[in-house]
């Protein structure tokens, strides 16, 4: 979720939006929608896709550094209801065009998951909603001090899809988590094992770098395999089905109009996606 309102990135190219770059031995994608805590915009979510492809396909790199720009490592799905961004595929109401809208939102974050080479997630600020999902699906998380994560989009009845979280930290935590959306600290997710590292902030970048450096002194063949070993067996043991079972199950709530949900969006087009944000947020903080 998002805690601007967004609109169309039209002075920003696909480039733009999510760069690749290499330093020594290491891949980095930059994400670059700081403006709007890097919510993800259909345009934003393809250049960041095309950055992972990218990273993928080179040869020079083993490892791979996953960062944004600005104060916020990524606010999650954007969620404002601007127009249609210029050549975005626009989704009907109905429940199979949520559901394929839904899958192609996890396709993407599965990406990380699935990328070849180790992904190293380099968080600060807000990870939340699909942007806590991806730092999750990384192979290493790094946090700044500052960072916080959760999951607060089942408060206004579209929970997340990806239902990755149990099998990071275990499904009473999880549960708690996804129920009430209540959002946790770095040392947090620290102790439920949600991160490998907390750093100061002013260290993030340094220290996510010298952790990559250092991982890319191992053979790039035997990352990559270790990578596979890992990921075939989460898979023996129902990963990938278990993460479309519940986006099949979610999907059909984005085509019905809750309560919360109906007012929720009422608040955004009369009064902004901030203040939206600030009405339900308020009601759990009593």
């Amino acid at each position: 979720m998002s805690d601007n309102q967004a609109g169309p990135d039209e002075a920003q190219t696909p480039d733009d939006l999510a760069r690749y770059s290499t330093d020594g031995p290491v891949g980095i994608v930059t994400v670059n929608r700081p403006q709007k805590l890097n919510a993800i915009s259909p345009r934003l979510m393809h250049a960041w896709w095309e950055a992972l492809r990218t990273a993928e396909a080179d040869e020079s790199t083993s490892v791979v550094v996953l960062r944004s720009e600005g104060p916020s490592f990524c606010a999650g799905f954007d969620i404002s209801g601007a127009d249609p961004e210029p050549g975005q595929k626009v989704y009907g109401p109905d429940v199979l065009s949520r559901h394929a809208m839904l899958a192609e939102g996890m396709e993407f974050m599965l990406a990380h998951w699935y990328l070849r080479k180790p992904v190293i997630a380099s968080v600060q600020g807000h990870a939340l909603g699909g942007g806590c999902e991806i730092a999750m699906l990384c192979d290493i998380t790094i946090a700044a001090a500052d960072a916080k994560f959760g999951e607060p989009e089942v408060r206004f009845s579209d929970p997340g899809p990806g239902l990755i979280m149990p099998w990071i930290i275990g499904y009473k935590r999880a549960r708690e988590l996804h129920y009430l959306g209540d959002l946790i600290d770095a040392a947090t997710a620290l102790e439920l094992g949600m991160v490998n590292r907390v750093v100061a902030v002013e260290e993030l970048r340094s220290a996510t770098m010298a952790y990559a450096q250092r991982m890319a002194l191992i053979g790039p063949e035997a990352l990559a395999a270790a990578k596979l070993g890992i990921n075939r067996g989460a898979d023996a043991a129902g990963f990938r089905s278990a993460i479309h079972a519940g986006l099949d199950v979610v999907a059909p709530l984005y085509a019905v109009d809750t309560a919360v949900g109906t007012e929720f969006r009422n608040r955004i087009a009369r009064d902004g996606l901030k203040s939206a944000l600030a009405w339900r947020r308020s009601q759990f903080d009593e």
